[in-house]
């Protein structure tokens, strides 16, 4: 069955992409807002038979990405990254309380992977960027249980767990734990190039990583399918 709207959101990930890597913020500015409304439009489309009540906590949990991904429209800002990354929090908590419903829990061998990520993180950030240390880090343990939820084996039975994640098959369940990852791996980033990155070529390339990992999480984890 035809997708359009998830079609329409790959190809406003790919200008956003784009725009960033190229230093074209225009493009950037137009195509990044419509991305999450995308991915709420294929839920409306194609996510009649979920449970009402699941259904609106997705739908908000996308509404507050919005809210995040306009706000890091100015990702040197510390205020709007500070800000975005609550809007983020809603958002994992909206994640997390889905895959909750659905019999997900924290496992020791896979929370251990997230919270050694964690804390790692938040080190850095109190050495580096002690400035925004403290709201991130917060932010980062809504990221953190998120992840852990989404690499439990009982969201997909018959998927194969490999070092704590769930490898990908038919079954768009098994996708969740690789969709998280990916998250983390781009708001990990978003703190390596808040840190690191000097030049303004290696803000932009980092900028376009950050955005492709994050569009490709969103794509995984959005699926209405997977929250049937």
């Amino acid at each position: 069955m035809p997708r359009p709207f998830r079609a329409a959101f790959v190809g406003a990930a790919a200008v956003t992409v784009f725009g960033a890597v190229t230093g074209r913020d225009k493009l950037q500015w137009a195509a990044k807002p419509l991305m999450m409304p995308l991915l709420a439009g294929d839920v409306i489309a194609n996510g009649g038979d979920l449970d009402p009540l699941d259904r609106t906590v997705l739908l908000g949990s996308l509404a507050a990405a919005t809210v995040g991904d306009i706000l890091l429209l100015e990702p040197d800002n510390d205020q709007r990254l500070v800000t975005g990354a609550s809007s983020f929090a809603v958002m994992q908590t909206g994640y997390s309380w889905l895959w909750w419903r659905r019999g997900a829990r924290p496992r020791p061998e896979i929370a251990g992977q997230r919270l050694a990520a964690w804390l790692g993180a938040a080190a850095l950030m109190r050495a580096k960027a002690p400035g925004v240390a403290a709201p991130l880090t917060a932010y980062g343990a809504t990221l953190g249980t998120a992840a852990t939820l989404a690499s439990d084996p009982g969201l997909a039975p018959d998927a194969k767990n490999i070092a704590g994640l769930n490898i990908p098959n038919s079954d768009p369940r098994s996708r969740l734990g690789v969709g998280a990852l990916l998250f983390t791996v781009s708001d990990g980033l978003i703190v390596l190039r808040r840190i690191f990155a000097r030049t303004p070529q290696s803000r932009r390339v980092s900028e376009g990583v950050i955005l492709g990992t994050y569009a490709a999480a969103q794509y995984l984890l959005a699926d209405p399918r997977a929250h049937r």
